[in-house]
């Protein structure tokens, strides 16, 4: 069982930076693959970026590249989501979820199917 709790969220203006972390339990951190995820009002959850503990391989979803990374630090079993340049439409409440899972590529977990525990999600707000 893995616990996960996201915290680092926040009102922010557009153009500033926000980094959020997702803290988990569990020994076995380090061979889960994990992931960021968003979800706007009135909308489906949507993929944001996710980070495969094999070699540390990411993959974004395209509305964020260039302007979000995804890190994790295994020994503090951690993982980041740092977003700079943030916009108005990246308000959402941001959720991280790991997949034990880990056979596949990077470009496998970018559904919500893929993963197995989900923390509560922490608010960002982008002001314009």
């Amino acid at each position: 069982q893995v616990q996960l709790v996201e915290s680092g969220g926040g009102l922010v203006q557009a153009g500033g930076s926000l980094r959020l972390s997702c803290a988990a339990s569990g020994r076995t951190f380090s061979a889960y693959v994990m992931g960021w995820f968003r979800q706007a009002p009135g909308k489906e959850r949507e993929f944001v970026a996710v980070e495969h503990w094999s070699g540390g391989t990411t993959a974004y979803a395209d509305s964020v590249k260039g302007r979000f990374t995804i890190s994790r630090d295994n020994a503090k079993n951690t993982v980041y989501l740092q977003m700079n340049s943030l916009k108005p439409e990246d308000t959402a409440v941001y959720y991280c979820a790991a997949a034990q899972n880990s056979y596949y590529t990077s470009n496998y977990y970018t559904t919500t199917a893929r993963y197995d525990y989900w923390g509560q999600g922490t608010q960002v707000t982008v002001s314009s």
